[in-house]
């Protein structure tokens, strides 16, 4: 356990620390893609890795595209060319077609949507192979089509439609284009759940939706936006035999819902919540609908991490929140408005552990490798993988509304 410090005083006071375990160092290799480093990295404490980034980045020039998610270090969204969310940043490459190489700052699936949008010309770079996503992980292809096999034993597959969060391998993607389903992201999950519905008969009729691989937003979107209740939804288990559903569990319910969830989001409480309102006179609770139900039902205000940011950006000066996603992102906003009260929604917390393995060691590894005709870590989906994937999110961009942001 290591101490940090989020922002969470009002202006002109000091921030209070609040302990925070930070993870995300060494090699997993039970993560999305955990391997080890194949090159030799710089040191973190080289007081010339800034002056290295800057100079790699000026010797490629235009040649070169960096991407930087929201939930990055600051020492990395420094280099960024453009920031925002997953699939709002493969958009944003496939923008680019004239740049070769993307240098995509986030975890693995998001390099593989961004490989899978822009051109065989282009070239998507991870600077580590080892960041990937817990929630990812928790949907393996095998699991998934074993999963739909049951389904189809239990005489249910042909009224289910999947749907599946962005959050997911492109192999996950894949499966669900195969089988007629769209991709969604925590912007547009209600609108591509409401598509689904309609394949199969309607919100009111007796169709289904399999949802991967985020039990949590798939739960809320469905109670809470399109009016079915907790009784219509039952979890997947794929680590028990036939999902540890019946028959007549699977008969009888409309959202069968993947067991995963994101590592950081579902740590968020009702205690946290509670405790806020407590502690903080007149604070407004945001929270990403990756969090728990009950935690989204406590919150003032529930969104995608770019609804939260606008929302914030928006208040009035003398706002307080308490905001329920990654870290990394509330301490930048809390010094981004400085004129209000932002906090960490939870005291006892941990960084997003796979987005934190892209440091600035690894970025300089990436960019000057490139300068000396080396490419590093590119993603490369499968062809056919690709092909597929590409039919479940052009079933997603035909979807009425912004699809854009995560």
């Amino acid at each position: 356990m290591t101490s940090d410090t989020a922002t969470a005083a009002a202006p002109g006071t000091a921030p209070a620390p609040l302990p925070l375990l930070v993870l995300g160092h060494g090699s997993d290799l039970h993560t999305e893609r955990g391997v080890e480093c194949p090159g030799e990295l710089p040191s973190p404490s080289d007081p010339d890795l800034v002056e290295r980034a800057r100079a790699a980045k000026a010797a490629l020039g235009d040649r070169v595209f960096v991407l930087g998610h929201h939930y990055q270090r600051d020492e990395v969204i420094e280099f960024a060319d453009v920031t925002g969310d997953s699939f709002k940043l493969a958009r944003d490459a496939a923008a680019r077609p004239d740049a070769p190489f993307i240098v995509f700052c986030g975890v693995h699936f998001m390099a593989e949507s961004a490989d899978i949008l822009t051109s065989d010309e282009q070239t998507v770079i991870l600077p580590d192979l080892a960041a990937g996503c817990s929630m990812a992980d928790m949907a393996a292809i095998a699991q998934v089509e074993d999963c739909w096999e049951q389904l189809a034993a239990a005489g249910v597959a042909e009224a289910t439609i999947p749907v599946t969060y962005m959050n997911s391998s492109a192999a996950i993607k894949a499966f669900t284009g195969r089988h007629g389903g769209t991709i969604c992201t925590s912007s547009n999950a209600a609108t591509a759940l409401e598509w689904a519905f309609e394949q199969v008969g309607g919100v009111d009729g007796t169709g289904k939706v399999l949802f991967l691989p985020d039990q949590h937003l798939g739960r809320n979107t469905a109670v809470r936006e399109l009016g079915l209740s907790l009784d219509d939804c039952v979890i997947w288990d794929p680590h028990r035999p036939n999902g540890g559903l019946t028959r007549d569990q699977l008969e009888r319910a409309r959202m069968i819902l993947w067991r995963g969830h994101c590592s950081v989001h579902g740590r968020f409480s009702v205690d946290a919540v509670e405790t806020a309102r407590r502690e903080i006179p007149g604070v407004k609770v945001i929270v990403h609908p990756e969090c728990r139900y009950e935690v989204v039902e406590l919150a003032d205000e529930v969104g995608s991490t770019e609804k939260i940011i606008q929302t914030i950006a928006a208040a009035p000066p003398g706002t307080s929140w308490v905001v329920g996603t990654e870290l990394n992102l509330v301490r930048r906003l809390a010094r981004q408005f400085p004129d209000q009260r932002i906090a960490f929604l939870e005291k006892n917390v941990c960084y997003c552990s796979t987005m934190n393995r892209i440091d600035l060691p690894h970025l300089v590894w990436a960019l000057e490798s490139l300068v000396e005709g080396r490419v590093v870590n590119p993603i490369r989906v499968d062809a056919t993988v690709a092909a597929e994937a590409r039919a479940a999110l052009d079933r997603m961009l035909a979807l009425p509304g912004k699809t854009h942001k995560d």
